[in-house]
């Protein structure tokens, strides 16, 4: 990941409290004493970044509000710095899709941290709490009859068939899914790798059952993202009748949305090697430089409207007045019985 996005290590010395240079060591130690008196044991911020901090405060307000419109949507951390960025780049947002961009963060990420816990998490209508990390899965035992799934009261919730599901390569990606109630609209499992893979047999005989079941993956831009949907592959095993579609992101789709990138160090030739070979010859350039986008960085409803449209497939057509008028005429409404 990019070191514009890691906040610096907070292990160690913090920078800037070595003694001074010709300052006698009594008189150091009798100002820090009281400083920290006056600070109530709290490091003092120095006039920019107290400006900073005010300013992302303020930016914050305005990015909780439009991360969780319309209707109040749930949204992470991570999404909410995104939201920041966008609120504090007004430019990029007019000029997504009309000139196509990756552009970098306007604000660091340890300075939007710093500004957050300033601030409250617990403040933030729409924040979702960090997620825990994840348990050690246990696969259940193998049995010849239908078994209860630990925790359900259903034990017939395996006895069906599962036309689809969604797998993301972010936790938190995930639970902002789950929080708005995607799985429910969509009529589709959310998991992540982390938590699912290898997935359950009774799950994947669910999906087997179903007949073309699709599973959908959804991850970042980036090397590891582009290899997520053959990791999943692998995960399911040789089950026939079971297609695994990428939903995104790609490279050209940051650029069409122009989301905030990052940049880690440059690739080697093994990983140009890995990556997919239908991707772009500037898509490889742009992953090359180091460059990655995550899902995150999509607005949050943009990103639930995509992911529901991608899911649940077309729409069936909408009943106008004229087809339910040759739908009656059809069925011999209103008409003469035959003799």
């Amino acid at each position: 990941m990019s070191q514009r996005h890691l906040p610096p290590p907070r292990t160690g010395p913090t920078t800037g409290t070595g003694q001074p240079a010709g300052q006698p060591a009594g008189v150091s130690r009798a100002a820090s004493a009281g400083q920290a008196a006056r600070t109530g044991g709290r490091p003092t911020l120095g006039f920019a970044a107290r400006t900073t901090i005010g300013v992302a405060d303020r930016a914050i307000t305005a990015a909780a509000a439009r991360a969780g419109a319309p209707g109040g949507l749930r949204f992470s951390e991570r999404q909410l710095y995104y939201e920041t960025c966008r609120v504090l780049s007004p430019g990029s947002t007019l000029l997504r899709g009309r000139v196509p961009g990756t552009p970098a963060p306007v604000l660091r990420l340890p300075a939007f941290t710093r500004a957050l816990e300033a601030r409250g998490r617990e403040t933030v209508p729409g924040l979702l709490p960090p997620l825990p990390e994840p348990a050690a899965r246990v696969q259940p035992p193998q049995s010849h009859g239908p078994s209860e799934p630990s925790g359900s009261s259903e034990p017939d919730l395996y006895d069906y068939g599962l036309p689809r599901l969604l797998m993301c390569q972010d936790r938190s990606i995930a639970g902002m899914l789950l929080a708005n109630h995607v799985h429910l609209e969509a009529a589709c499992p959310v998991f992540t790798a982390a938590d699912a893979l290898p997935l359950d047999p009774r799950l994947l005989a669910a999906l087997q059952r179903a007949e073309g079941a699709t599973v959908y993956v959804l991850h970042d831009a980036s090397p590891a993202g582009l290899a997520f949907p053959a990791l999943v592959r692998a995960g399911l095993g040789a089950v026939p009748g079971i297609r695994v579609v990428s939903l995104g992101l790609v490279p050209r789709h940051a650029a069409a949305l122009r989301l905030p990138t990052g940049r880690g160090p440059a690739l080697g030739p093994a990983d140009l090697a890995a990556l997919p070979a239908a991707l772009r010859p500037r898509e490889a350039a742009w992953l090359a430089e180091g460059r990655f986008a995550e899902v995150a960085a999509v607005p949050p409803d943009r990103l639930l409207r995509t992911v529901l449209r991608l899911t649940r497939g077309p729409r069936p057509p909408r009943d106008s007045l004229w087809s339910g008028l040759r739908g009656l005429r059809g069925t011999g409404f209103m008409t003469w019985p035959a003799a």
